[in-house]
């Protein structure tokens, strides 16, 4: 009687592995599915749209360079075996490796859209590359200063220190000026002060805007 019931026992265990198992693959495969429903590609770039107020604003209103291009957030894809991920730093989590379909979420639920940015045919050999040094960087913590360093990153600086090596992005030198004033951005004053540091006004650096006027790229789609 006994060895029936643990006969039993065994069968309900294996089939809910078996479940699992099978659940999880079915996840993978609707994951790789809609990344190709997408038209996506191993190195893509995704750039997030910039908010119109706070940190999102205040980046955006000191960087937009281009009418079609105002963003302040941007990862690269990566496509594997496991899955469809995208490589970035963010605020909350800091240099991370995140699903598509989260990181399409979190996107669409602070009401911001992505834009896709593809290297363009002859540089798309660097990829592997950049995305080996994308994953050695992860687990870092994010750079709430905007000043380059070696111990943190902030978005376009993970995605500029991947492609460094093939010089696919270049640093330039930061401004906080309000294009509309002629003088430091009032947000960027404050954001500093508060941090007793001062505005690093000249000193090299990147962002989003910037990295999507490459030449090396090219902007595919909006998701």
């Amino acid at each position: 009687m006994n060895g029936s019931i643990f006969m039993k026992t065994t069968l309900k265990s294996r089939l809910r592995l078996n479940l699992a198992f099978l659940f999880s693959i079915l996840i993978c495969v609707l994951g790789c599915k809609n990344s190709q429903n997408l038209g996506l590609k191993n190195g893509d770039l995704l750039f997030v749209t910039a908010k119109e107020s706070g940190l999102s604003g205040a980046i955006n209103n000191v960087t937009q360079k281009q009418k079609n291009a105002s963003f302040d957030h941007i990862g690269i894809l990566q496509k594997d075996k496991t899955g469809v991920f995208v490589l970035h730093a963010a605020p909350k989590g800091g240099s991370q490796k995140q699903s598509l379909n989260k990181f399409l979420k979190d996107q669409a639920n602070d009401g911001q859209k992505v834009v896709l940015y593809r290297l363009k045919p002859q540089f798309q050999k660097n990829i592997p590359d950049a995305i080996e040094k994308a994953n050695s960087m992860l687990g870092k913590p994010y750079n709430f200063n905007y000043i380059l360093d070696e111990t943190s990153y902030y978005c376009s600086d993970y995605i500029e220190r991947a492609f460094r090596k093939d010089k696919i992005f270049t640093l330039e030198p930061m401004t906080f000026i309000d294009p509309k004033t002629g003088k430091t951005n009032v947000f960027w004053e404050e954001f500093y002060a508060k941090k007793n540091l001062r505005v690093p006004e000249g000193e090299l650096g990147c962002n989003p805007n910037g990295l999507a006027g490459s030449d090396k790229i090219e902007r595919v789609k909006e998701l």
